[in-house]
């Protein structure tokens, strides 16, 4: 049995271990670099067999490729083509029964002889199922048996012994990366399709929230009118907790701003500020948007013209909301 060495009793040479991690990393890229050059008819045949399956995509394979194939099948998932996961050997066992007429199989091995495979192989076919293999052997028996094979295959492996699946898993999720992402593209799937599929997280956050559902309402926009002095407008700030009061004309438009950065500065310049109106210091033509544009969007508008608060203008020009950067970030959009 091998015995591991005692912690003591290894010794790290810090560049030969920088320089082994930059082998590896280098070996990796070239293997994709050289992936890419060779792509070619066989890769839009199997985009155009999987657009034109009426069913699922199937993506098996075992060991390290099943790693592999496992994340190949979320990532289609995720980005509008229907797809699972279905280990090879568990396929061979009664999984088998989740493949039916009109799905795509997609097999993954490097080697295109992995026995859980082949096995599985006849039967897909029987079932009138279509099958493209991805392995690094287009001779190989399962790359002589699919449909549409596409070619994984790496000059060598990062590993220093030639052996451990590195460049060719690395080659193998790229090249699903490349299938699901020219899939995304020919079905036209958007911002919105993709948020629908990632509710949950930062992205559907990012993507589904409007600006209405952030933006503060009623009572909780600070206004003052332009009559207004400018203590007036320092109190509405204060009570606002926005470190901003929109002012408002006769019509009940938004017409200007003012900010605690506006504040500062004015402070700044020594002016006498007793007895001044908040219309002869105010931000005439604030920055504004509309309450049914992307979170995301207000924030992208606010970052753009360095500002920490926007105010929320509808189609008929009524001020009906007012955000800040703080009411992004409680709401996780930043």
């Amino acid at each position: 049995m091998h015995e591991t060495k005692p912690h003591a009793a290894l010794r790290v040479d810090d560049d030969a271990v920088l320089a082994l991690g930059r082998q590896v990393l280098e070996t990796e890229a070239e293997a994709v670099s050289a992936l890419g050059q060779r792509l070619g008819q066989s890769f839009v045949r199997a985009v155009r067999l999987i657009l034109q399956a009426p069913g699922r995509v199937v993506v098996t394979g075992v060991g390290k490729s099943g790693h592999i194939a496992r994340k190949i099948a979320a990532t289609l998932a995720s980005t509008g083509t229907p797809a699972y996961f279905v280990h090879a050997a568990e396929a061979a066992h009664g999984d088998l029964g989740m493949i039916s007429e009109g799905d795509v199989v997609i097999a993954l091995s490097n080697s295109g002889s992995t026995n859980e495979i082949l096995t599985i192989a006849p039967s897909i076919k029987r079932h009138g199922v279509s099958l493209i293999a991805m392995t690094g052997r287009p001779d190989s028996p399962l790359g002589l048996l699919a449909d549409v094979h596409l070619d994984a295959g790496v000059a060598k492996e990062a590993c220093p012994l030639n052996l451990a699946p590195t460049a060719s898993t690395t080659a193998a999720l790229a090249l699903g990366d490349a299938l699901a992402v020219a899939l995304l593209d020919a079905r036209g799937f958007g911002p919105d399709d993709f948020a629908r599929s990632h509710p949950g997280g930062a992205l559907g956050r990012r993507l589904l929230t409007r600006v209405s559902d952030v933006m503060r309402t009623g009572a909780r926009i600070p206004t003052v009118s332009e009559s207004a002095s400018f203590n007036e407008a320092l109190m509405e700030i204060t009570r606002g907790g926005m470190g901003m009061t929109a002012v408002m004309d006769g019509q009940g438009h938004a017409i200007g701003i003012f900010t605690d950065g506006d504040l500062r500065r004015l402070l700044a310049s020594e002016l006498d500020l007793r007895g001044l109106a908040i219309a002869q210091v105010m931000k005439r033509g604030p920055r504004s948007i509309g309450p049914d544009a992307l979170a995301a969007e207000a924030a992208h508008k606010m970052e753009e013209h360095h500002i920490n608060q926007i105010l929320v203008i509808d189609a008929r020009g009524t001020l009906v909301g007012a955000l800040n950067t703080h009411d992004l970030m409680d709401a996780k959009v930043i």
